[in-house]
């Protein structure tokens, strides 16, 4: 996610201008060629009809746009409440995770032991979600998950479709023997699989919006549409400028500038929706999710008494991944 206040003109010249912007100086001053030196009159329109299509263009994009940024908005909202929940876990774990009066009481150091492995489980589900959403499982599993497990059956989940679900699954196994073994009351092991019952809903609704691509019809006519648009403005420009601008022989020239930043704004508009309809894909306009999972590693490993934490995760190149 890009967290500079104002975007760098080089970020936005490498990932917006230079290529849509010299195409379209390049076609508008083919068409000036024909128009002018060439005198080739026939190629000018009437700009009204031009202009119609631009106020229905732009409606279009508009509402590309506007759905582009709820899919995103979404995804960190389920990531914002994915470290509250993070947070609850962790609490109920310390408050509940307790030997019921009258049990043979294990030593405080076993108690640790026992909710430490419950967080790192949980720190360790939600960056193998981070790397499920990513597709990133294969290569990263060994590095940004496995540190966190100790149970071989936990780090052997990368061979299953859906790691983090079953991450889920030993983590309610685990408060479901806890359980029946006298250290969870009846009420507090329901809490608990209540707070599991969110992670799966977060999860559910995070790969809803993965699996579920942008209305393909809408992505697609957006873009067609801009690019006509942008072939028919320097056509309706054309005359316009021929005829009303007394600026002497070369004003006809202008309609190249004009054309291609009007064309480039659409474009942008269009481009800045595409970069935004899937907020999962680790691409610069994404959900931090790798900060996010570091910010949850800080707080619960903090709650554990633990001293030696890592740094949170710095913007690389104004890019906070």
């Amino acid at each position: 996610m890009y967290v500079r206040k104002n975007l760098r003109f080089s970020f936005v010249w490498k990932e917006y201008g230079w290529r849509p912007l010299l195409t379209f100086a390049l076609y508008d001053a083919f068409i000036c060629l024909l128009y002018g030196p060439l005198d080739i009159h026939w190629l000018d329109i009437p700009w009204q009809p031009v202009a119609m299509l631009g106020t229905a263009v732009a409606f279009y994009i508009g509402f590309k746009s506007n759905g582009s940024y709820a899919r995103f908005w979404e995804g960190r909202q389920l990531w914002g409440s994915i470290v509250n929940t993070s947070r609850i876990w962790s609490l109920q774990v310390f408050d509940f995770v307790q030997p019921v009066s009258g049990e043979i009481l294990p030593t405080p150091a076993a108690t640790h032991e026992l909710h430490r492995r419950l967080l790192y489980r949980q720190l360790a589900w939600c960056n193998a979600l981070r790397l499920h959403l990513r597709r990133q499982t294969a290569e990263l599993w060994e590095t940004d998950v496995v540190p966190f497990l100790t149970d071989p059956d936990d780090r052997a989940l990368n061979t299953k479709a859906n790691p983090p679900t079953h991450l889920l699954r030993h983590q309610s196994k685990e408060v479901l023997d806890l359980h029946q073994n006298g250290m969870l009351t009846e009420y507090r092991h329901v809490a608990l699989m209540d707070t599991i019952q969110d992670l799966f809903n977060a999860q559910g609704a995070c790969e809803r919006i993965k699996n579920t691509p942008f209305p393909r019809q809408y992505a697609y006519f957006s873009y067609v549409f801009v690019w006509i648009f942008a072939a028919l403005l320097p056509l309706g420009l054309v005359e316009e400028f021929d005829h009303r601008i007394a600026l002497g022989p070369f004003h006809v020239w202008l309609m190249v500038p004009f054309a291609a930043t009007v064309s480039w704004v659409f474009n942008t508009i269009e481009l800045v929706g595409h970069n935004s309809e899937n907020p999962f894909d680790n691409q610069d306009n994404d959900v931090s999710m790798l900060a996010i999972c570091r910010s949850i590693e800080i707080d619960l490993r903090e709650l554990l008494g633990e001293t030696d934490l890592p740094q949170p995760l710095q913007p690389e190149e104004d890019v906070l991944y």
